[in-house]
């Protein structure tokens, strides 16, 4: 009798279609990181950060991407190449069209210090972020005034100030060009405190670990494993070190498979092949000190005044 009623209940149940498999947190986390959303059991663009500003707002310790795979894989999906525009070298550096991304050739190409040793750099912030995307790069932007002599500031009326602003990719500039100077952060893919940090450090003159002028004592560079047409990327620059040692960890360099072509390693480490690197999300104890070393008198830093 009872079975008899069980499924009589039953028979008048409404039935919910399936909506599919309900996707893992971990493959919901990359759907977002990816641009995509979970929608009737597939997959759908979507062309927002909802899922990584959930994140930062719940505390859930998801990790950001690494900035130097980040940047590669978002300035290839929006097409950003040496023959666009702004034109990108070394992937993700703009250069003017009669200019290049070499190392800058004299101090104006430094934002300059005040009396008291601070260096103030006046920036804009787009009014096309969101709330949650200006926080994210408002934290980025006060990482470097803790342990640096380095501040942004906003601007006020400085001729020579940066905007930061969500255009096609994630790109800079090399250091100070003068007048108004586009820091480029994609809204979907960019906006990470490592990747704002890494095209804040291009601003201030940095240039990518991998090409600096010593790297082949630290690393080899397979062509063979490039792709066609990206050998570019790889060049030299006549860097000034700054007394500095090769940082395979540096927040400025690139994964051992950027830009390849089969998956197969582009940068090799040596002696040790195994040695990790481009895996770092915010800046390192290296990346700091060189920044210290350009701008800051005998490489040490005091607080500024707020």
């Amino acid at each position: 009798m009872k079975l008899l009623l069980l499924c009589a209940v039953l028979a008048v149940l409404p039935v919910t279609p399936s909506a599919g498999p309900v996707p893992s947190r971990a493959r919901m986390a990359k759907s977002w990181r990816l641009g995509k959303g979970w929608h009737g059991g597939s997959w759908e663009k979507k062309h927002h950060l909802g899922w990584y500003n959930m994140q930062k707002e719940s505390g859930s310790g998801e990790e950001d991407p690494e900035p130097s795979t980040q940047i590669l894989k978002v300035n290839e999906a929006a097409g950003k190449s040496p023959f666009g525009w702004p034109p990108l070298e070394f992937g993700d550096i703009a250069v003017h069209p009669l200019g290049n991304a070499d190392r800058c050739a004299s101090d104006r190409c430094r934002w300059p210090s005040a009396a008291n040793g601070q260096v103030m750099v006046p920036f804009e912030i787009s009014p096309n972020y969101s709330p949650n995307e200006q926080a994210v790069i408002m934290d980025a932007i006060r990482s470097f005034a803790t342990r640096t002599c380095v501040s942004f500031r906003p601007r006020a009326n400085e001729n020579d100030y940066l905007f930061i602003e969500p255009q096609n990719g994630c790109w800079s500039f090399i250091g100070r060009t003068g007048g108004r100077q586009v820091v480029s952060l994609q809204r979907n893919g960019c906006v990470f405190t490592g990747t704002v940090q890494h095209e804040l450090l291009h601003a201030l003159g940095f240039h990518h670990e991998q090409n600096r002028s010593d790297r082949d004592d630290f690393v080899t560079i397979l062509l063979q494993n490039v792709i066609p047409g990206m050998e570019h990327n790889f060049a030299k620059v006549d860097t000034n070190n700054l007394g500095t040692r090769y940082d395979y960890a540096s927040i400025m360099h690139y994964s051992r498979n950027a830009f390849s072509r089969n998956g197969s390693p582009t940068i090799m480490p040596k002696p040790d092949p195994n040695v990790p690197i481009g895996q770092s999300r915010q800046f390192t104890e290296t990346d700091i000190t060189k920044i210290n070393m350009l701008y800051c008198s005998r490489g040490t830093h005091s607080r500024p005044l707020l």
